[in-house]
């Protein structure tokens, strides 16, 4: 198989939702249908009875929720399948928004009950604004919710969306038949079955045929009736699924395995190959001949009795090979690397080749940072790719004098992630961690403890917002500092950083030093110096 058809057949997406809406367990259930694992886990109050395959961290297994990105792929009906499982909750909404720079399409989960909540808008925002294409599946019918058409009218209105349903639901709740696929002219009987794959039943051309009646009794007409209904809505249309525009909708219940198939199908089917990326230098084609990709996650200790970091690297135009040197523009150096892998779940295999659109990830000892690139034909950066200020700052002490080089290292590497910004204040070597999410610092701190052996507790500081000072006057920004010696930290990197304690405070520091430049994140500060470079 030649390099382009490679390319033809590679599907990248992420699976988003608001928490709970169902998204870690159809990505289970793709697997399943995959054939990449044989029975799924099921997730049940918040408690997992078999820890989803999706969720490795300690701490995932224990709470019941998704904290980090999850890369998993699998052979499809002649199509490479990557999914990115993305945390729901909103404190790791920025571990979301960077994900989804690094995929082509999306399929958002709806719970039928809830409808449209607070974080499937926000994420639905970050789609809108990149005109990336979203297939909507509306999950759990088998339980009490609410109407289709209710809930059809919910997505247009505050997703900001036109949708097209391709499947219709029979019924509802406790008294739910199945779905019939509009697509595909098929009716699919529900059959709960929560861990393994259930029979298909046959297709159903004709909505009219009398043998409905038989198969499904009075819910017969309801359908009749419904799908001619659901029939005025936009017919579907692949250019403008692929534009952004319009939204497929499919309904059914991830956790007992309907109306999954039917998605996964469809998907795979009418989902957009690898997509052209912007860059520094102008727009980087899948069919470019040389290396490019980018660095949109970072995780330390996958493997705790390993110790190990893995870049995960998206593949955006040449063909990526083993043992190959590939250039870091940011440090202007070249690498190789003889042992690059690829993931389902928790599982790994060693990758001799990947092409755009695939996800590899590289052992890393502290080379690379979010939003680098890799190449074979010069410097450049991608954009896009999004960084946030924090928002919440606590100080973290070490309890535990004897466990200072764990300490010191832990915090390094789980900041280098990205989910967490470490700033060092003087005097007295402090560390403080800012977020944009409380709960992050329960993962920290659970994660310091699990994997480093280094016992901490964080104690409140009354900053708001984190601004990375600039300027060509060195004098002017000594100056500020010198009144400012008290808001004064240092990042990673030993750049000055302004904590600011309340937007006024912030708002007439930069009214009364015009000489200094106030940036809201770091990143822009690298990119700068990557364009410079290139």
């Amino acid at each position: 198989m030649n390099r382009s058809q490679e390319i033809a057949r590679r599907r990248t997406f992420a699976i988003i939702s608001h928490p709970d809406a169902g998204k870690t367990t159809l990505t289970e259930k793709f697997l399943l249908f995959g054939g990449a694992i044989q029975s799924a886990g099921a997730v049940k109050s918040n408690k997992i009875k078999k820890s989803a395959t999706s969720d490795f961290m300690e701490i995932e297994k224990q709470r019941g929720i998704s904290v980090s990105t999850s890369v998993m792929g699998f052979e499809y009906n002649g199509r490479r399948v990557n999914i990115l499982d993305t945390p729901g909750h909103k404190d790791f909404a920025e571990d979301t928004y960077r994900t989804l720079t690094a995929v082509d399409s999306v399929i958002l989960v709806v719970d039928a009950a809830k409808g449209v909540e607070e974080q499937t808008e926000k994420l639905m925002a970050v789609c809108r604004m990149r005109n990336t294409p979203v297939i909507i599946f509306i999950n759990k019918m088998d339980r009490e919710g609410q109407d289709p058409f209710d809930l059809l009218e919910e997505l247009e209105e505050k997703l900001n969306i036109k949708v097209t349903p391709l499947t219709w639901p029979i019924s509802k709740g406790a008294t739910f038949k199945g779905v019939y696929n509009m697509y595909r002219k098929q009716l699919n009987l529900f059959a709960p079955n929560k861990t393994g794959i259930s029979d298909e039943v046959s297709a159903f051309e004709d909505l009219n045929d009398p043998k409905l009646d038989q198969i499904i009794g009075k819910y017969a007409a309801q359908l009749r009736e419904e799908a001619e209904l659901a029939a005025l809505y936009p017919a579907y249309d692949r250019e403008t699924y692929l534009a952004g525009e319009v939204a497929p909708v499919f309904f059914g219940s991830a956790l007992n395995n309907f109306g999954v198939q039917e998605l996964l199908n469809t998907f795979v089917e009418i989902a957009p190959e690898p997509r052209p990326r912007l860059s520094s230098t102008g727009e980087v084609k899948p069919e470019d001949q040389k290396l490019s990709g980018f660095v949109f996650k970072i995780h330390a200790n996958l493997d705790p009795n390993h110790r190990d970091r893995i870049a995960f690297m998206r593949i955006c135009s040449g063909v990526f090979e083993k043992n190959t040197f590939y250039f870091h523009p940011r440090l202007k150096k070249k690498y190789r690397f003889s042992t690059p892998i690829m993931f389902q779940a928790n599982d790994r295999t060693n990758v001799e080749t990947a092409y755009p659109g695939d996800v590899v990830g590289l052992y890393d000892t502290g080379n690379f940072k979010i939003g680098d690139s890799l190449t074979e034909g010069g410097a450049f950066f991608f954009k896009g790719i999004p960084a946030f200020s924090p928002e919440l700052f606590r100080m973290v002490e070490n309890n535990d004098p004897f466990k200072a080089k764990q300490f010191e290292k832990g915090l390094k590497q789980l900041t280098d992630e990205g989910v967490a910004q470490l700033f060092t204040q003087q005097p007295g070597n402090r560390k403080i961690i800012g977020t944009v999410g409380e709960l992050q610092f329960d993962v920290i701190q659970h994660r310091l403890l699990h994997e480093y052996s280094a016992k901490v507790s964080f104690r409140g500081l009354p900053y708001l917002k984190a601004c990375w000072i600039d300027s060509e006057d060195e004098a002017a920004v000594e100056e500020f500092f010198r009144y400012k010696k008290d808001h004064l930290a240092y990042d990673k990197d030993n750049r000055p950083v302004y904590l600011a304690d309340s937007l006024w405070m912030l708002q007439r520091a930069i009214d009364e030093n015009p000489k200094l430049s106030f940036k809201f994140s770091s990143e822009i500060i690298v990119s700068e110096d990557a364009e410079e470079n290139a």
